[in-house]
């Protein structure tokens, strides 16, 4: 193993352009219902389920934090809100 992959496994590293993107759309407002899905299908190429399997696991690693503090806080605070409720 590279030690990149090393570095990648222990949390080190670089976020892979699918997890920034994923981060980014996440980070801005949308217009309407169905708009969002609509990107992420159209731009990222994926379905939404797969999106957001990817950004509850983004929302755990340090390097989406180090990436985007701001958005991923906000996901953890919500998370947090909604696990309260139940």
């Amino acid at each position: 193993m590279t030690d990149a992959g090393q570095q990648d496994e222990q949390g080190g590293g670089r976020l892979t352009a699918a997890e920034a993107a994923v981060l980014a759309y996440e980070g801005r407002t949308w217009p309407g219902p169905g708009a969002k899905e609509r990107a992420i299908r159209e731009g990222l190429g994926m379905t939404p389920v797969r999106y957001y399997q990817l950004l509850n696991a983004l929302m755990d690693d340090p390097r989406a934090l180090a990436h985007a503090p701001g958005t991923v806080n906000r996901l953890r605070r919500l998370r947090e809100a909604q696990r309260a409720r139940r």
